[in-house]
C-alpha cells in the first residue's frame, strides 16, 4: 500500500498558467529535473518553490508531450500568483567591476563581466561552483578567500562591492512559548523512545526542540490527525518563511519522521521538498601562533587544561566534558575517547607539554567522576566552556571568531602541514568516511610513529 502511495505521489504535477510562465510543482526526480532542463528560459525558483517556465506555445506543447496524464491543471487568483523572477544575466554591470554577495550557508557569490584572470583565480579555490542559470561564480565564505579578492582589486584597480544577502533582513523569527496559546511541549512517549533506542543527548535535544516547533504550529490539532499535506505546508514555511538551514530543514523532517515512524510505529513516508545542494564550506582554522597565544592568555589553570586538552587530542567539546581521570593513558601519552559521536570508542593523542599541566590540575583539583567540573560539582558545561575560550580569544587579540570546533579543525590541519597521513587524522578525529577528513587537504604517507603532536613545539 505504501509503495502505491508513493507512485501515485510521484505522478502529481501540478501545472499553473500565467501570462509570462508556467509554474509546475512536482516531486523530485532525475528524469523530469532534465528534461525541464532542457527547455528554454526554465529555472527552479527557490522562493516560490516551483519551477518556471516562460510562457510560449513551444515551451508549453512540450510539457504536454512529456508529462501527459501527469499534470494537473491548477487555476490560481492572480493576486495569489507567486512573484517569479528569472534569472536575468548580469550584463549591466560595468568591466572591472567585483560584486561580492553574502548569502545564508557560508558562501559568497562573484558577479563580474567575463575576465581571463578572475577566472583563473576562482578556478584555484577549492570548492568553486559555477551557477549557469543564475550566470554567477560561489565561493566559500573565508577570510583568506575575501583577502586574495580584494588584492586582485587592488593590483588590478577593479571597482569591489561587497553585499550582505537581503532575503535576510525578511526572515521571521521563531515564536516564543508566551506567544503562543495553547502552547504544549514534546509528548513522553516521544523521549522515552529516544532514550530506549539510545540516541545521544545532542540528538535528543535537537529532535526534541525542532518537533517542539512544529507542534505548536499546529498547536490546535491531535498530533494523530496533522496530514501529510499539513507536514509539507509546515517545511515550506520554514523554508520560505524562516529562512531555515538546508541542515536544519533535514533534522526537523527527520525530528517529524521519528515521531510518526517510530514513536506511533506508522508507515514510512517521503516528505517531498526540494533540498538544495548543500554547497560545501571550509572549516575555519587558527595558525599554531595563534594557537599558542591563545593558550598563553589564560591563567586559570583549569581553564587551560580543558583548552589544551581539546586542542591536544581534536576532541570535539561533548567528548572532553565527558572525559574522566581513567581516560587519561599519561604511560603511552593517548587519551581515551569513550562513546563519542555515533556511540564510538576511539583513542586519540595527549601532548607532551600538556601532561604536567594536567598533573598540577589534578592535584589542585582533586576531579572525581569527570575530569572537568562545574562550580557545583556535575559537568563542566559547553557554555562556560565556550565563554573560557571567547575570553582567550579576545585576549590573544583574535579578532574573528573562535569557536570550540575551530580547536578541533586546527588541530587536524596542523597534523596534516606537520606531515601526518590523513588516514591517521581520520582515526584521530573519530571520523566514519575518509571523505570526510578529506576536506583539510590530500592524503600524505607517513607512519602513527611518525606523528608529532603539534601542541608539543610551543613554548608553553
Amino acid at each position: 500500500m505504501e509503495t502505491e502511495n508513493n507512485n501515485e505521489m510521484l505522478k502529481n504535477v501540478l501545472v499553473t498558467l500565467t501570462e509570462k510562465y508556467i509554474l509546475l510543482k512536482l516531486p523530485k526526480n532525475e528524469g523530469d529535473i532534465t528534461f525541464l532542463r532542457g527547455l528554454k528560459y526554465a529555472r527552479w525558483d527557490r522562493l516560490a518553490f516551483c519551477w518556471a517556465v516562460t510562457a510560449g506555445k513551444g515551451n508549453l506543447e512540450c510539457i504536454k508531450n512529456y508529462f501527459g496524464n501527469r499534470l494537473q491543471w491548477v487555476n490560481i487568483p492572480a493576486e495569489e500568483l507567486p512573484e517569479i523572477k528569472l534569472a536575468a544575466p548580469p550584463r549591466d554591470i560595468a568591466e572591472k567591476t567585483l560584486l561580492v554577495v553574502k548569502y545564508a550557508n557560508g558562501r559568497i557569490r562573484l558577479i563580474f563581466k567575463y575576465n581571463k584572470e578572475m577566472m583563473v583565480l576562482i578556478k584555484k579555490e577549492p570548492f568553486h561552483t559555477w551557477d549557469p542559470q543564475n550566470l554567477w561564480w560561489t565561493l566559500p565564505h573565508t577570510e583568506q578567500i575575501l583577502k586574495k579578492l580584494k588584492e586582485f582589486k587592488k593590483k588590478k584597480k577593479w571597482e569591489y562591492q561587497y553585499l550582505e544577502d537581503m532575503r535576510l533582513l525578511k526572515k521571521k523569527e521563531r515564536q516564543k512559548p508566551g506567544d503562543i496559546e495553547n502552547y504544549r511541549e514534546v509528548p513522553a512517549s516521544y523521549k522515552e523512545k529516544l532514550t530506549v533506542l539510545r540516541y545521544s543527548k545532542n540528538t535528543e535535544r535537537s529532535y526534541c526542540d525542532c518537533f517542539k516547533e512544529f507542534i505548536n504550529y499546529y498547536n490546535r490539532k491531535d498530533l494523530k490527525d496533522i496530514t501529510q499535506a499539513e507536514i509539507m505546508t509546515y517545511l515550506l514555511y520554514l523554508v520560505e518563511e524562516r529562512n531555515i538551514s538546508t541542515s536544519y530543514q533535514n533534522q526537523v523532517i527527520n525530528a517529524i519522521k521519528f515521531y510518526y515512524e517510530k514513536v506511533l510505529g506508522g508507515p514510512k513516508k517521503v516528505y517531498y521538498i526540494e533540498r538544495p545542494r548543500r554547497e560545501k564550506t571550509l572549516p575555519d582554522v587558527l595558525s599554531e601562533e595563534e594557537v599558542k597565544n591563545l593558550i598563553s592568555s589564560i591563567s586559570n589553570l583549569k581553564h587551560k587544561c580543558l583548552i589544551m586538552i581539546v586542542y591536544s587530542g581534536g576532541l570535539r567539546i561533548s567528548e572532553a566534558l565527558n572525559l574522566k581521570p581513567v581516560d587519561i593513558d599519561s604511560k603511552r601519552n593517548l587519551i581515551m575517547v569513550k562513546a563519542g559521536k555515533g556511540n564510538k570508542d576511539r583513542v586519540t593523542l595527549l601532548s607532551a607539554k600538556l601532561l604536567p599541566i594536567l598533573r598540577e590540575y589534578y592535584k589542585s583539583y582533586k576531579p572525581a567522576t569527570y575530569l572537568f567540573t562545574g562550580q557545583m560539582g556535575g559537568k563542566y558545561s559547553e557554555r562556560s566552556a565556550q565563554l573560557v575560550l571567547k575570553k582567550a580569544a579576545m585576549k590573544a587579540g583574535i579578532k574573528r571568531e573562535v569557536t570550540l570546533r575551530t580547536l578541533r579543525h586546527s588541530f587536524a590541519t596542523h597534523l596534516l602541514e606537520n606531515g601526518t597521513d590523513i588516514r591517521y587524522i581520520q582515526s584521530l578525529l573519530g571520523h566514519n568516511s575518509p571523505k570526510t577528513t578529506q576536506i583539510y587537504t590530500h592524503i600524505t604517507t607517513k607512519g602513527l610513529d611518525q606523528i608529532k603532536n603539534p601542541l608539543d613545539s610551543f613554548d608553553l
